[in-house]
């Protein structure tokens, strides 16, 4: 079955699931076919009964336009509406929907509460830090104090003096940043605030753009970071992220010391001097896109 065919069976199979209730159609009686009719899907698209006839077929390929009053027609979701691009073998014409706002999970929000005495950060896209715990506050910096539209895990790492201080392989920690970033471009490569991210930071810093260039990638979840703190001097942690499941992009970061060490005692000590304030995230003051 070619895609002109699977196209066809998609358009056909989706308008049998609708009713002309939904689409604002009166029901008449006498109705032989379950869902719509053809020549009703053609009036609610605005194309031709026999046009539409051929596309069923897979006689004919559909224009950009065409799939779009179909989209509207048919009332297609996201998933739907890049099934049909795939088939119609126009993935590129597909309109790109506004992004939405960035929020919190409150699945999130309660792992974070929980984990007391363990730094964690949620990312968002682009590295957006989206919320954060006490422990992270001792660790890295008070987020809260930094604007919502500068709360990003990457820009931090190159342009705050503290958090970018603290990193004993700051270099090695930043092109993993930016390696990760590069993933994130590769999913949304349209994203203007991730080409504003990018502009604004080639123009600070004389390593960001020729660091960027190189097209370095990773996906790993996992990994070492080595911090001077200037409370509790020398920290070896584990860093940990778990993405998650609903494909939101949020992913929670982690960071952990082996029970007994310098580096778990010093975390414990940083717990111990954190000021007990409820978290907080970007909800309160903005969320970035």
């Amino acid at each position: 079955m070619n895609s002109h065919t699977c196209l066809g069976a998609f358009l056909k199979a989706r308008r049998a699931q609708l009713t002309p209730r939904e689409c604002g159609l009166p029901a008449g009686s006498g109705r032989r076919v379950a869902g719509l009719r053809r020549e009703e899907v053609a009036r609610l698209a605005a194309i031709s009964v026999d046009y539409y006839t051929r596309l069923e077929q897979g006689r004919v390929r559909a224009s950009a336009p065409v799939l779009a009053a179909l989209t509207r027609a048919l009332r297609l979701d996201e998933d739907q509406q890049s099934y049909l691009y795939e088939l119609a073998g126009r993935s590129d014409d597909r309109p790109r929907r506004r992004r939405p706002a960035q929020r919190l999970r409150p699945a999130m929000r309660r792992l974070l509460d929980q984990l007391t005495h363990t730094p964690a950060l949620v990312l968002g896209k682009r590295l957006d830090v989206l919320a954060w715990n006490q422990a992270a506050v001792a660790l890295y910096t008070d987020f809260s104090a930094v604007p919502p539209d500068r709360r990003n895990y990457v820009r931090l790492l190159f342009s705050d003096p503290a958090v970018r201080g603290m990193h004993r392989n700051w270099e090695h920690d930043a092109r993993d940043a930016l390696a990760a970033l590069r993933m994130e471009a590769a999913a949304d490569p349209e994203d203007p605030h991730l080409a504003r991210l990018v502009g604004e930071l080639a123009a600070e810093d004389p390593d960001f753009g020729p660091w960027w260039a190189e097209h370095r990638v990773v996906t790993a979840a996992y990994g070492t970071k080595r911090y001077r703190h200037p409370l509790v001097g020398d920290l070896t942690l584990d860093c940990d992220t778990w993405a998650s499941p609903d494909g939101s992009g949020q992913r929670l970061m982690a960071l952990t010391a082996e029970p007994g060490s310098p580096s778990h005692d010093a975390l414990r000590i940083l717990g111990s001097w954190t000021a007990r304030q409820p978290a907080r995230d970007t909800a309160e003051g903005g969320t970035p896109r």
